[in-house]
């Protein structure tokens, strides 16, 4: 048996040595990784299963508010009882699902549950899963995409006369699964294994039927799956959190892996229907972790977190003699020096964190960086050879444009890097290095100290490089070192004027224009500032290079408009300066970012906010520390849902 443990369980040798496997942004240890085979990108829905001996209704609500951060455009349970399988489901969030049957009773003990977030078909009641075959004798719930699902469709419709009754791609699962069910003889693992064969795309279901009291089949295509062993009960779910109440034996299910569970047994299939063996993991972390603990948000929580979360990173990466160890890195010098390019490609969040890394890997080891956004990068035909390094970055691992762009790398003999957080996603799959972040479980949507952990990995990798390359000192090397080491304690003071910043945020949250502007590395921040405010609190933001203010934006600045200047580039303060002092003339109301020292900047800025001296290289991890905290309070101060904001899900893995 082993062992899934929290990173709260020391820093020995030995422990950290160990594998980080993370979904989603939680985090364990694990002694053996996952080999799953190569996948492709799926969609954020959560789903959950129970057969026991208890009622599952109530379990399955529990599971599924532990998943909500995978999709909350609506939720739904199917349960079997002795009349059949009852369906009940409801756009919009799990809480009113839980409203809609609080007065109802289930006597069912086998259960499967959904939250959604839509890809095919409008969030609706109906559109919501689970779904049922026609004859209501199957119910499908369902986390990814069909990508034959029309032709599927066709097809039944024409062999069968099925007639369906909503736009998603589930109900063709249901109907699928349903008509073989029928054919075959009443088997449903027959059925769901005829029916994956059927079927293209990324996705992992859990199917019941009527005439089978207690057991829940389960097939993962590309999309996480684990089963979880507990005395007389048994669950499938997306994600650990969903069981973590009730059971901490748990298998990992594989690729193109059918699972079969009862109350008293877990059975295994590979592709082939040949039985499987596998090894229980022990989670011995406490689902606690992954709670409030008190703050109003989890997005509050994570924010302070931050000075633990960098310490983790930075720590576990330096071995006994001050150097940089890159475990999961296997570069050598020899290697390096074959690196003509590198491109760092990322999504979102992650790609604002690229931007800071292509600045640190040209300026540490001087070699050339293209950034990219992931979802245009296989698109321009892109130069790419065996002596290009290729840099994804993902928080989740299971970024559809990451991973298509990673492959069309891969496809032209790039080498394959990766910062990502989970262990076994498709991403470090894929990649021939991969390095892991520390960040912590991050549950809120907006994210913030994977970002900054992401960070953290892209100095030491430029770092790394640049000792390889023979193209920074060995002073160099150890200041830049030195000032990573500082970070904690530098976020810790930062964080210092929360009171400060929410007041700030008080006084200008009904504000309708912000801009965000620096340059360098502050460029990279404002963009990131840019979109953590409107994330969260849906005001129109933008991000622009301070440079080019006077190429149109300055047309629009009115007293009215806020104008949150980064100007923490000892190097560049001068030029941004003379931007503020531009814009303050045009009445805009500024509030700068500065380091301490900076007094000067006081009398163009309507307020400053001041992080602790460092290099002008780090300064990006400070920097962002109040953008995060004044989105933060804004949203908070208009009443918006901060940990689960409209139209967005915590990884994006669709196209």
């Amino acid at each position: 048996m082993s062992e899934i443990r929290g990173i709260d369980d020391g820093h020995s040798r030995e422990r950290m040595r160990r594998c980080v496997w993370r979904r989603a942004g939680r985090y364990w240890n694990v002694r053996d990784r996952v080999t799953s085979k190569t996948g492709k990108g799926l969609n954020m829905c959560g789903i959950v299963g129970y057969t026991g001996n208890e009622q599952a209704k109530d379990i399955i609500i529990n599971g599924l508010k532990k998943l909500e951060y995978r999709g909350y455009d609506s939720a739904g349970i199917a349960i079997r009882n002795e009349d059949g399988i009852v369906i009940r489901k409801k756009k919009g969030k799990i809480a009113v699902l839980e409203d809609f049957i609080k007065n109802e009773s289930f006597s069912g003990t086998l259960g499967i549950g959904h939250t959604r977030w839509a890809t095919h078909g409008a969030p609706s009641d109906l559109n919501a899963h689970p779904h049922t075959s026609a004859d209501g004798k199957i119910a499908v719930v369902h986390n990814g995409i069909v990508e034959n699902y029309v032709e599927l469709r066709g097809k039944l419709t024409s062999e069968y006369g099925t007639k369906f009754e909503t736009e998603t791609d589930t109900e063709v699962i249901a109907a699928l699964i349903g008509a073989i069910y029928e054919r075959n003889g009443n088997n449903l693992e027959d059925a769901v294994y005829d029916a994956v064969k059927e079927m293209s795309g990324a996705y992992a279901i859990g199917v019941i039927a009527a005439e089978s009291p207690d057991k829940i089949v389960a097939y993962r295509k590309d999309a996480p799956l684990i089963a979880g062993v507990g005395k007389g009960c048994k669950f499938i779910a997306s994600d650990i959190p969903a069981i973590l109440k009730y059971v901490n034996d748990i298998y990992l299910i594989e690729n193109d892996e059918m699972v079969v569970c009862t109350p008293d047994d877990v059975k295994i299939y590979d592709s082939g229907r040949k039985l499987v063996r596998r090894e229980i993991m022990k989670v011995n972390w406490n689902i606690e972790d992954a709670e409030k603990g008190g703050y109003e948000h989890f997005m509050l929580k994570e924010i302070y977190e931050q000075p633990k979360a960098l310490e983790d990173t930075i720590l576990r990466r330096i071995d006994e003699n001050g150097r940089i160890k890159l475990d999961g890195i296997s570069l050598t010098e020899e290697d390096v020096k074959n690196i003509s390019k590198i491109y760092i490609v990322a999504c979102g969040t992650a790609y604002h964190a690229g931007l800071v890394g292509k600045y640190a890997i040209e300026n540490m080891a001087r070699i050339p960086v293209e950034i990219d956004v992931a979802s245009e990068f296989r698109y321009r035909n892109p130069v790419i050879d065996e002596n290009t390094l290729f840099i994804a970055i993902s928080q989740s691992g299971e970024t559809l444009d990451t991973l298509a762009a990673l492959r069309e790398a891969k496809s032209h003999g790039a080498r394959i890097m990766s910062v990502c957080n989970v262990v076994g996603s498709s991403v470090a799959r894929e990649s021939d290095d991969v390095f892991y972040t520390w960040a912590g479980p991050e549950i809120a949507v907006a994210s913030t100290k994977a970002y900054t952990t992401q960070l953290v990995c892209m100095y030491l990798i430029a770092l790394y490089l640049g000792d390889l390359t023979r193209n920074i000192s060995e002073e160099y090397y150890d200041s830049i070192l030195k000032e990573l080491l500082a970070m904690p304690k530098k976020v810790s003071e930062v964080l210092e004027k929360s009171d400060f910043i929410r007041k700030l945020a008080e006084r200008l949250y009904n504000r309708t224009q912000v801009f965000f502007i620096g340059r360098g590395m502050d460029s990279a921040v404002a963009l990131e500032g840019s979109l953590k405010l409107k994330e969260i609190s849906y005001i129109n933001s933008f991000a622009i290079a301070a440079g080019e203010l006077k190429h149109g934006t300055i047309a629009l600045m009115e007293p009215e408009t806020i104008v949150i200047a980064l100007a923490t580039q000892n190097a560049l303060f001068d030029k941004m300066y003379s931007n503020i002092v531009e814009i303050k003339a045009r009445m805009a109301h500024v509030v700068s970012i500065a380091k301490e020292g900076s007094e000067k900047i006081e009398a163009e800025s309507t307020e400053v906010i001041y992080i602790p001296e460092c290099a002008d290289e780090v300064t990006p991890i400070l920097s962002i520390i109040p953008l995060q905290l004044f989105a933060y309070y804004v949203a908070k101060i208009k009443g918006e849902d901060i940990d689960k904001p409209r139209n967005l899900a915590k990884s994006v893995t669709v196209e």
